[in-house]
């Protein structure tokens, strides 16, 4: 018979954890934990795709797109008030001149005349080094922001009236910048092969291309590891006028 002393009272019994049992109930919550935000964030995908990364890129090539029919609509509406102003402005000939001659400094109205095109590529998939030169790395066989910046450079630098990237005309505030191994110019996304038309003297602006320090070096990449250069002439060529907004939204004027 037992003591009343070793007997459980009931109500007053108190139940004592182990310390392992309240480590494995932590172990299991945080595993718990883990799988729902991991769910949460997945949504159902595979986390470990690049997914997010295609899905961006298909934002800003939407974007790019977007941006290439607003500028159509913009260039259409700049004709109809060049039009509507011309009809009776009431200026005389000595300042239209004036207009006319800052409309072609600013890159707004084509220019034509002679001229020629820079295309520069990357290099062949299956590009190998050149005997002598050691083999290449990734930033070897691309286009680069800097060498296209070179080439528009060197032809203002050779006389250049306008100057065409792809199919924009760039002006005082267009920015030659690159993303990776594509080129954004003015809200547009391209890749290569890039075309860069100049119009002015033919002569002066090849010799200008030859000139450049920045291109001299560019070229021993032509030659080590098969980089896209080539220079076509044109007896005549038209550049059509920039259709983007010209509005200034960082620039202060000068008191």
């Amino acid at each position: 018979m037992s003591n009343s002393a070793d007997t459980p009272t009931g109500p007053g019994r108190t139940t004592r954890w182990r310390p392992v049992r309240v480590l494995t109930l932590a172990v299991f919550a945080l595993a718990g934990l883990i799988f729902v935000t991991s769910f949460n964030t997945a949504k159902g995908t595979n986390i470990r795709t690049d997914a997010s990364l295609l899905r961006l890129s298909d934002l800003i090539e939407e974007r790019s797109h977007k941006n290439a029919g607003l500028d159509e609509s913009t260039a259409a509406l700049r004709t109809q008030v060049d039009g509507l102003a011309a009809r009776d402005d009431g200026s005389t000939r000595a300042e239209d001149a004036k207009l006319d001659a800052l409309e072609a400094a600013a890159g707004t109205t084509e220019v034509s005349g002679s001229g020629l095109t820079v295309t520069l590529d990357d290099a062949p998939p299956n590009a190998q080094a050149a005997p002598g030169y050691p083999e290449p790395q990734a930033n070897d066989l691309v286009i680069h922001q800097q060498d296209l910046q070179a080439v528009v450079n060197a032809l203002w630098q050779g006389g250049a009236e306008g100057i065409r990237v792809m199919d924009q005309r760039l002006i005082s505030t267009s920015a030659v910048r690159c993303v990776g191994n594509t080129l954004i110019l003015q809200g547009r996304v391209y890749s290569p092969p890039y075309k860069i038309t100049a119009v002015g003297d033919r002569g002066k602006l090849s010799r200008a291309l030859n000139d450049s320090p920045a291109l001299q070096n560019y070229q021993l990449y032509v030659k080590a590891y098969g980089l896209g250069w080539k220079v076509d002439d044109h007896k005549a060529v038209t550049l059509p006028g920039y259709s983007g907004t010209v509005d200034l939204h960082y620039a202060k004027p000068v008191s």
